[in-house]
C-alpha cells in the first residue's frame, strides 16, 4: 500500500488540526507540541498525528543509519498516551520523498481533512523540503487551512531533540535521557536462548533480542527494571560484547533478581535507571564473578532509590 493509498484509507469523520513527523522517542519536546494541537483541535477538530515509521535520513542518505529511541508500534501507543486522536502511520519512501509540496498537502486536505497545522518553525515538506512556513502560510487560504507554528522546548537553554537523547542513550547517560524523554528509556524484545554461560556464573541472564535498527545504551552495566507481564522486576542489565571471554557478539542481557520462572520466547521490557559501570575485562572469571555480586547489590541500592 503506497502513502496515497494509505492516506485515502484514513477517513476521519471531522476536520482535523494535525502535525507531522518522525516523533522518534514521543519526548517532552514532541509532547509540548502535541498539547498545542490538542488544545487548537478543542472542541470541534479532531487531533492527527502523521507520523513516519522510518526516518527520512535513511532514505534520502544512502548509507547513514539514524537508530531509532522507540519502534513504530511503541510510538503510536505513546502518542496515543498524550491524547491523539487519531494516528497516521507512514513509510517514508523515495516516492513519497519526490512529491512537491503543493501536492501533498493537498493530499492531507483532501484525505485527512486538514483544518489545522501545527509545527516547529523550522518545518519543511516536500521535495527538498520547498514547503517551510511561509510556503504553507501561502497557500493555506487557498486551500482553507491555517498554520501555527510553536516554539520548540528548551531545557538549561538547549531545544529537546531526538538525536540529543540518542546521544545521550549511546554515551549511557540514562539521567539525561530520561529528562529529556519525559520517562525512562526501555528496550523491548523476545527473550532468546544463548549459550548458558550466565547460569554458570551462578547469575541466569535473559538474553534480550532487540531489533537490529533500534539505539542501544553504551556498553556497560545497568540497574533497570524488567517489565514480565505487566510487573516490574528489579534486574540488572549488561550491554556488550562479554570481554572477559573474547566475544564480539554485542548482547543485551538480562539478569532478574529473585525470579524463578523460564522467559524463553517471553516478551519483556528492560527499563533503564542508571549505569552502574563501564564494561571491563577480568583477569579471571572468579574475579568477574565477584564483581557480578557487587553490580547485583548496586542495582538493588540504585533500584531502592527510585
Amino acid at each position: 500500500m503506497d502513502f496515497r493509498e494509505r492516506l485515502a484509507n484514513v477517513a476521519p469523520d471531522r476536520e482535523t488540526v494535525l502535525t507531522i513527523g518522525v516523533f522518534d522517542g514521543v519526548h517532552r519536546g514532541h509532547c509540548h507540541l502535541l498539547r498545542r494541537v490538542r488544545q487548537l483541535a478543542l472542541p470541534s477538530y479532531l487531533s492527527c498525528v502523521v507520523t513516519f515509521t522510518n526516518h527520512p535520513r535513511n532514505v534520502l542518505r544512502p548509507g547513514s543509519q539514524v537508530r531509532y529511541i522507540t519502534t513504530p508500534e511503541k510510538r503510536l501507543h505513546l502518542l496515543q498516551e498524550q491524547g491523539v486522536e487519531l494516528a497516521v502511520p507512514l513509510e517514508f519512501t523515495v516516492e513519497l520523498s519526490q512529491v512537491n509540496a503543493h501536492d501533498f498537502t493537498t493530499l492531507l486536505v483532501q484525505y485527512l481533512n486538514m483544518k489545522g497545522l501545527v509545527v516547529g518553525p523550522d518545518f519543511a515538506l516536500g521535495h527538498n523540503r520547498e514547503g517551510n512556513v511561509n510556503f504553507l502560510r501561502q497557500l493555506g487560504p487557498e486551500m482553507g487551512f491555517w498554520v501555527e507554528t510553536v516554539e520548540p522546548l528548551l531545557l538549561d537553554s538547549v531545544m529537546v531533540k531526538s538525536s540529543r537523547i540518542r546521544e545521550a542513550i549511546s554515551q549511557g547517560n540514562l539521567e539525561l535521557c530520561a529528562r529529556l524523554l519525559g520517562r525512562k528509556f526501555s528496550l523491548s524484545g523476545l527473550v532468546v536462548k544463548g549459550d548458558g554461560r550466565g547460569r554458570e556464573l551462578g547469575f541466569p541472564t535473559a538474553n534480550l533480542a532487540v531489533e537490529p535498527q533500534m539505539i542501544l545504551p553504551g556498553d556497560g552495566i545497568y540497574a533497570t527494571w524488567a517489565i514480565i507481564d505487566a510487573v516490574r522486576h528489579a534486574s540488572a542489565t549488561s550491554v556488550g560484547v562479554r570481554p572477559t571471554f573474547g566475544l564480539t557478539q554485542r548482547l543485551v542481557e538480562v539478569y532478574v533478581m529473585d525470579f524463578e520462572a523460564d522467559l524463553y520466547g517471553q516478551p519483556i521490557e528492560v527499563e533503564f535507571v542508571g549505569k552502574l559501570r563501564d564494561q571491563e575485562a577480568f583477569g579471571s572469571v572468579a574475579a568477574l564473578m565477584e564483581q557480578m555480586d557487587r553490580d547485583v547489590a548496586n542495582a538493588r541500592l540504585a533500584l531502592a532509590r527510585e
